[in-house]
């Protein structure tokens, strides 16, 4: 018989029969228009590249099963987000629940570099783990089989501004070419997981915590308070 229950981060679902266990994590890839946010899903989830992708509209789906250990599967639920919709109000409904996600960025349009601060901002200011903390984010330098402009010329540079604005890492990557993308993706499943980790033990604590002091002999624990229904 299978047993369901709620994860210890917004939304995902762990479902366990017997020894296995199954995750499911919304992840958000988000960026300026033209960056190569559906290339990189396609490319990670279907394992081609086409140059006529047409520019997403609003939001679009994907779903990518790993078989992370031989007892867990992880399904996660890639969102598509439009860059025409930066900082829009309805950002804020399709980064709810989200547990982790990517800002791509071109290498040959110094511009849309410019912006990434802009999207991470955003992204902090709408969801969060429920410690408050802000999700794992992971920025991709994507087309690095071209020619590069701006900062990321510089990986020494480049390693300063992720941490200063609080990325999990950066991964040059292409889609084209399937450079570094498994490997970006591996990363921010690994963060996420770490954080499912550390949450699910706060709450193993919390309900440890909350069990003490709940008893009925004494103290302000056993109070008995009245409804304010």
């Amino acid at each position: 018989m299978n047993e369901i229950v709620k994860n210890g981060i917004n939304g995902p679902i762990m479902t366990s029969s017997g020894d296995k266990r199954e995750h499911l994590y919304k992840i958000l890839i988000i960026g300026e228009l033209g960056t190569g946010k559906t290339s990189f899903i396609k490319r990670y989830v279907h394992k081609f590249f086409s140059q006529n992708y047409r520019a997403t509209i609003g939001v679009d789906f994907a779903l990518k099963v790993l078989h992370w250990d031989q007892n867990t599967i992880i399904r996660l639920q890639l969102w598509d987000i439009a860059g025409q919709e930066r900082f829009g109000n309805m950002t804020r409904v399709y980064y709810k629940d989200a547990v982790g996600a990517f800002i791509v960025f071109d290498v040959t349009r110094s511009g849309t570099f410019e912006c990434v601060s802009k999207w991470k901002e955003d992204l902090d200011s709408k969801v969060q783990l429920p410690d408050g903390s802000p999700i794992p984010c992971i920025l991709l330098a994507n087309k690095c089989d071209q020619e590069k402009q701006g900062l990321v010329t510089n990986p020494e540079k480049m390693d300063e501004y992720v941490k200063e604005n609080g990325f999990a890492g950066w991964f040059e990557t292409s889609a084209k070419e399937n450079i570094n993308i498994d490997e970006a993706a591996r990363a921010l499943v690994n963060k996420i997981l770490l954080n499912d980790k550390l949450i699910s033990a706060a709450d193993l604590d919390a309900d440890k915590i909350d069990l003490q002091g709940s008893s009925g002999y004494g103290g302000s624990g056993g109070k008995k308070r009245d409804c304010a229904c």
